[in-house]
């Protein structure tokens, strides 16, 4: 990361714009994951924003090995500003789940006041992978308050009263994802972003 700012800054517009469901655990566990090159490559919003997907890598320099299951993402803006996630793939109710996740939130050692206060959480979102297109839509905030506050759902959670951060189980959030994956009401207001590959 070139500077902790520049970090804080997309997480906070990102992941912190009220428009997305956050939770502490992800959505996936290990026997969840399958080898895929679904992501791989090089994609570009309408914001000239590029998001580069690679498989991560594990081991030592000497002995590198690939994980198939498992992505790093570089999202680079226009003005060279970059931030990097640690991205999964899984599939629940006949569709693809992205799970998000900041991955050198504490790699500077220059810690601020600031940087504290900043929890990293997972974000999930439904992606439909066409042959250039990767159509990313992640749940709405706002229609899962509503849905808590109706009590028309019961997931653990907790809420602060501006923001809902989910702490259920891996299992319990497939669940809950798998029951909602074709309500158009879940991702109606949700960010969501268009990728085409470059």
């Amino acid at each position: 990361m070139k500077t902790r700012n520049v970090l804080i800054s997309f997480v906070l517009i990102l992941f912190f714009s009220g428009c997305v469901v956050y939770s502490f655990y992800p959505l996936y566990t290990e026997k969840d994951l399958f080898a895929n090159d679904l992501l791989t490559g090089n994609w570009i919003d309408k914001d000239s924003t590029n998001w580069s997907f690679e498989h991560a890598k594990t081991g030592s320099r000497e002995n590198l090995k690939t994980d198939s299951t498992s992505y790093v993402l570089m999202v680079k803006d226009k003005d060279g500003k970059e931030s990097k996630f640690s991205v999964h793939i899984v599939k629940l109710g006949g569709h693809y789940f992205l799970d998000f996740y900041l991955e050198d939130f504490y790699d500077n050692q220059n810690l601020d006041l600031a940087s504290f206060h900043i929890v990293p959480v997972h974000t999930f979102a439904k992606v439909v992978v066409n042959k250039n297109q990767l159509q990313i839509n992640w749940f709405d905030q706002n229609w899962l308050e509503k849905l808590i506050k109706e009590n028309k759902i019961r997931i653990r959670h907790e809420y602060n009263g501006d923001y809902i951060l989910l702490t259920a189980s891996a299992k319990d959030l497939q669940k809950f994802v798998s029951k909602y994956v074709d309500s158009e009401e879940a991702f109606k207001d949700g960010m969501d972003v268009l990728l085409i590959r470059r």
